[in-house]
């Protein structure tokens, strides 16, 4: 049966779910920055130790994404999103009631494992519930839950903790994750998260690998995983250091970070939404800008960081510009990889890469003794590097796209049931 997806201007309330979900995962990930002291003599480990409950979180968001997406190829996507839900309840659960440090770290990463294969899959569903025309647009909404958990998550996490123990914000992120699991199961359409049986990578075992694997030749999904990898990058590799730049050179508190870094989320929210309406109209043009407004973002904001003023409004832009890109690199992997899951997950997986990569190298910066600017000159390098190979992408995309026909991978192909 052929998709027929809602040609209505309103909001599916399967998207919503989606929303609530990644709401959801998103307070998980950012929620423990602000609860670490509390969570580190609480059980009695060092800060360092502490510290792993954010990294181990990250790499297996990096390595959950494709090993848990290609273990699931041939099932309902459906039927996968209320499975990583309620994996993520359960790691979030064992979180809350953890009586020691090796049992805390256990949920941090279960709950990890169902991140990126839940933004990769979920994005697939997620346009499939709108026409064509409005795909990025759909998978913004889907992310605006986790750009909210951004602007929520560390003050959420802050004031649960600091009310009612560290414990009660654990509980409160399983409370949240049960509701979603019920939305989903409930809301999301069967046919949005169906999978197309007559399509190769609906086969089982290594079967269904190969043929997602096999997407992985076109060399736009090396190019935009690149260029993702590379945004990313830039953007968490200054940001990773943004509060030493407002309180050792801009000349703000330490009490003003607060404050500061909603202003920086309220950017991730609207450049998100922003970029996915611009992507449906023309995609890598809104690449390219997102990325170029990026660049001279980091650059400006490197010069006039000793000015509050300045800081302030360019911290916003650092948000804008740096997610305003989310929506539309997602759909174009995954229309060049012909739709399949491992794709979209992957581009989760290259984001975290390069969350990693970008703060390594703003924290060699700082090391150099170049000071607490140098990260977002470091990060406009790196986000430099993905503009120019966002660049060479979307001029070899219309030369290629007969072969992508050829393959069967092309751009403007859809899942259909």
């Amino acid at each position: 049966m052929t998709n027929q997806a809602n040609g209505s201007r309103r909001m599916p309330a399967g998207l919503v779910a989606l929303t609530l979900g990644s709401f959801g995962i998103g307070l998980t990930e950012f929620v423990i920055a602000g609860l670490l002291p509390q969570v580190s003599r609480s059980l009695a480990v060092s800060e360092a130790a502490a510290g792993w409950l954010i990294s181990g979180y990250a790499l297996s968001v990096a390595v959950g994404a494709i090993v848990v997406t290609a273990a699931t190829s041939g099932l309902s996507r459906k039927s996968v999103l209320v499975g990583l839900v309620a994996l993520f309840v359960a790691g979030n659960l064992l979180s809350a009631v953890a009586s020691g440090y090796p049992v805390m770290l256990l949920g941090r990463v279960v709950a990890a494992l169902c991140h990126g294969s839940f933004f990769g899959i979920g994005s697939l569903v997620a346009r499939r519930m709108v026409p064509p025309e409005r795909a990025s647009r759909a998978v913004a909404v889907m992310f605006a839950g986790l750009t909210l958990a951004n602007v929520l998550g560390v003050p959420f996490g802050a004031l649960v903790g600091e009310r009612w123990g560290w414990r009660a914000t654990f509980w409160a992120i399983t409370a949240i994750g049960v509701l979603a699991l019920i939305a989903i199961a409930a809301l999301v359409p069967g046919w949005a998260g169906a999978v197309d049986r007559t399509h190769p990578s609906a086969a089982s075992g290594l079967n269904g690998l190969r043929v997602q694997l096999r997407a992985f030749r076109s060399a736009q999904v090396w190019l935009t995983l690149a260029a993702t990898a590379l945004g990313y990058g830039g953007m968490f590799g200054a940001f990773s250091y943004i509060a030493y730049t407002f309180t050792r050179v801009t000349g703000f508190s330490s009490a003003d970070v607060a404050w500061l870094l909603v202003v920086y989320g309220s950017g991730l929210v609207i450049g998100n939404l922003a970029g996915g309406r611009a992507a449906d109209g023309d995609r890598d043009r809104t690449l390219i800008v997102s990325l170029a407004g990026l660049t001279v973002t980091l650059i400006a904001f490197g010069l006039l960081a000793g000015s509050p003023v300045a800081s302030v409004v360019l911290v916003f832009l650092l948000g804008f510009f740096g997610f305003a890109g989310v929506p539309g690199m997602i759909t174009r992997v995954t229309d060049y990889a012909n739709g399949v899951p491992l794709a979209a997950s992957a581009n989760v997986s290259a984001s975290n890469v390069g969350n990693a990569l970008g703060a390594w190298l703003g924290g060699l910066a700082i090391s150099a003794g170049l000071g607490y600017t140098a990260p977002l000159y470091a990060g406009a390098a790196i986000v430099l590097a993905g503009l120019a190979v966002m660049a060479v992408s979307a001029r070899r995309a219309p030369a290629q796209a007969a072969d992508l026909d050829d393959a069967g991978l092309s751009p403007d192909a859809t899942p259909t049931t």
